[in-house]
C-alpha cells in the first residue's frame, strides 16, 4: 500500500488545483454551471459538485475538458516518462 503522506503535496490539494482551474477556464469561456453542463452532457448537479467538493467522473471531467478545449491536458497525463537514473537514459538513446 502507498503511503500518501510521503509526497509533498496531498489528494485533495491536487483535487482543489484542478478544481481552480476548470472554473477559471469555464469563467475565461464566459460560462455559467448550467451552460457548461448543457454543452458537456454533464449533469448540472455533477458540475456544482464537482467545483464544491472536485469530486467527478472521470468520463465527466473529461467531456468538461472538451468544451473548455482542455482536453490536451488529459493527453499529456501520466505521458512523461519518469527516469530513475542517467543508465535508463543512456540505455534508452542506444
Amino acid at each position: 500500500m502507498i503511503d500518501l503522506n510521503q509526497f509533498k503535496i496531498t489528494p485533495k490539494e491536487i483535487s482543489g488545483s484542478i478544481v481552480k482551474n476548470v472554473r477559471a477556464r469555464r469563467k475565461e469561456a464566459h460560462l455559467t454551471q448550467e451552460q457548461l453542463s448543457r454543452k458537456s452532457g454533464v449533469s448540472l448537479g455533477s458540475v456544482k459538485r464537482f467545483e464544491r467538493t472536485g469530486e467527478i467522473s472521470l468520463a465527466s471531467l473529461i467531456r468538461i475538458s472538451v468544451v473548455l478545449d482542455c482536453q490536451e491536458d488529459f493527453l499529456q497525463l501520466f505521458a512523461k516518462k519518469q527516469y530513475r537514473s542517467i543508465q535508463e537514459i543512456i540505455d534508452e538513446q542506444s
